[in-house]
């Protein structure tokens, strides 16, 4: 068996992100050579300039787009999120941690509507903090825009990097 088949195989296969030792299970590798295939399989998707990249994101190993080829897919795939969830969940992201009560006064009244749907989508999570919600992002946040990273520094420079992306096009 070709080590860096079958941890392709593994990412492939997997609907979300997957830790070194999960491929290892997954595959009967030892966690070393997981390691050794996915930095290998990293750096010839590099070399072939792939669309295609192997983002880590946190302790977990995906496969992505590279920013500069998001916008093919966008035309094809559904929008699950609408545009003023997605404004929530950007400001909320940006500011993190947030309190809902805050939001509220800058966004209105959707906010609650808009809290409820990422949270049930697993994108934000909410700790109740007196009377309102202390609302953060969740490594599935990360994971659905494909962030590497999900550090609040990480996500930060990635929403400055696609308004910048954005005004320039």
């Amino acid at each position: 068996m070709d080590a860096r088949g079958a941890v392709e195989a593994a990412l492939f296969a997997s609907a979300k992100g997957l830790r070194v030792i999960d491929i290892a299970n997954q595959t009967g590798l030892t966690e070393e050579a997981v390691r050794v295939a996915l930095k290998s399989l990293s750096v010839e998707y590099e070399r072939m300039g792939s669309a295609i990249k192997i983002a880590k994101i946190g302790a977990e190993f995906a496969f992505q787009l590279r920013d500069e080829y998001s916008q093919y897919s966008e035309k094809l795939s559904e929008v699950e999120i609408r545009k003023s969830v997605l404004r929530t969940a950007a400001t909320i992201a940006y500011n993190q941690p947030l309190l809902q009560s805050e939001l509220f006064r800058t966004l209105g009244g959707r906010v609650y509507d808009d809290v409820r749907e990422l949270i049930e989508l697993d994108l934000i999570s909410g700790r109740p903090k007196g009377q309102t919600l202390e609302l953060t992002t969740t490594k599935k946040f990360a994971e659905y825009f494909g962030i590497e990273g999900t550090s609040k520094e990480d996500i930060k420079k990635w929403i400055e990097r696609m308004d910048k992306k954005g005004r320039n096009e």
